[in-house]
């Protein structure tokens, strides 16, 4: 299934190579509380990915631009997918190439399966539960020993308590990315540690989620002090430390 997954996931980037490609494209906003924004290229992933996925299986599917079907519906559901068609749209706006396309395949609450493509570099991150995780097909894991830590933040969206938490650790180097990148760069060692003190959605974390669990790494919930859950009743993730697994931190929000 991990290679029909690719598929769909590299066609859905070509679509939204062409229109990044094109100078102007359309910017609409969002109903959320956030007012996020949404261009064309989100609706277009979204359409490919949801086709290719009920050409493939019969689970039920989640994705950023459609609507969510009831909690007590889907609260029974054994498998689904679990899919942002454009992950980090505002790196879409801004022409960094650091967005991404994110397939994930849940079971019950945890992330099973998960593709990370992000097309304008030409990096494809896959994972399925127990078989590992690869970046362009190399197997890929955080086995780093660092003891002075680097540590990732939000190209969009870095807060005072990400740089109180950086501060505490005495962690100097933080590095920038968007989307789910960070995520996947941790698991490839690249980073240790991303905190991550602002809203996220559970379409955002759950492939990158999968691919970081098979590296060796872990994204604990601030609020339980477990790994985060997906299927819950309003698919918000709450606040999470994504770190190696060897490492621990505090799992409070006043850090």
């Amino acid at each position: 299934m991990i290679q029909e997954l690719v598929r769909i996931a590299e066609e859905a980037g070509k679509e939204v190579m062409d229109i990044y490609q094109h100078t102007n494209f359309s910017i609409q906003e969002k109903n959320d509380k956030e007012k996020s924004p949404l261009t064309d290229a989100d609706l277009k992933s979204n359409e490919i990915i949801v086709q290719g996925l009920t050409r493939i299986s019969d689970y039920p599917i989640i994705t950023e631009e459609s609507s969510a079907a009831p909690y007590e519906e889907r609260k029974d559901w054994e498998k689904f997918w679990l899919v942002d068609p454009l992950d980090g749209t505002k790196n879409f706006i801004a022409k960094d190439g650091e967005f991404t396309i994110n397939i994930a395949l849940v079971e019950k609450t945890k992330p099973v399966l998960g593709i990370v493509y992000a097309p304008a570099v030409q990096l494809m991150y896959w994972a399925e539960s127990g078989k590992g995780a690869f970046k362009n097909g190399r197997r890929i894991r955080n086995d780093s020993k660092r003891t002075e830590l680097i540590g990732a933040e939000s190209r969009f969206h870095s807060t005072p308590e990400d740089r109180a938490f950086f501060q505490k650790y005495n962690i100097k180097v933080v590095k920038t990315y968007g989307a789910a990148l960070k995520i996947c760069k941790l698991a490839e060692g690249e980073i240790d540690v991303y905190p991550r003190f602002n809203g996220t959605k559970e379409w955002d974390t759950a492939a990158a989620h999968c691919i970081a669990n098979e590296a060796g790494c872990k994204l604990i919930d601030i609020k339980t002090g477990q790994e985060l859950l997906y299927n819950k009743e309003d698919l918000e993730n709450n606040y999470f430390i994504a770190s190696r697994v060897d490492l621990n931190f505090s799992a409070s929000r006043n850090t």
